[in-house]
């Protein structure tokens, strides 16, 4: 399983850019799809996630701003992300996680992509 994330890049508080992810070696339109950030010196947090029946989650901090879709097709999944901050500046990941380990069914390990970064300036 490969996921190859890109979209980064630096960019002025306010602005948009749209990172994607996309996937390989796996049976795509059926996984839950997610990316998460780490900010250096943080944590990774989830910042939006979109199940295989395309139901959505997001962070509070990015309701409103951020959007995930995937398109099955292409086996890619997207973050679109507008009115962009500071405070988002991290590195961006992007995850699969199988149908059955979210059901608790088995124990197949997520997948996760290298990251893409991405620098918002004040």
């Amino acid at each position: 399983v490969q996921l190859q994330a890109s979209g980064g890049g630096l960019v002025q508080a306010g602005d948009s850019l749209r990172l994607s992810c996309a996937a390989s070696g796996l049976s795509f339109s059926t996984y839950r799809m997610s990316w998460f950030r780490q900010a250096p010196g943080k944590e990774r947090e989830l910042v939006a996630t979109i199940n295989s029946g395309g139901s959505t989650n997001y962070a509070e901090y990015v309701k409103g701003r951020f959007t995930i879709a995937r398109d099955n097709a292409k086996n890619t999944v997207y973050l679109q992300m507008n009115s962009l901050k500071p405070e988002g500046t991290a590195a961006y990941y992007c995850n699969a996680r199988s149908l059955g380990h979210d059901l608790g069914w088995d124990d197949e390990p997520d997948y996760w992509g290298q990251g893409t970064l991405v620098t918002v300036s004040s």
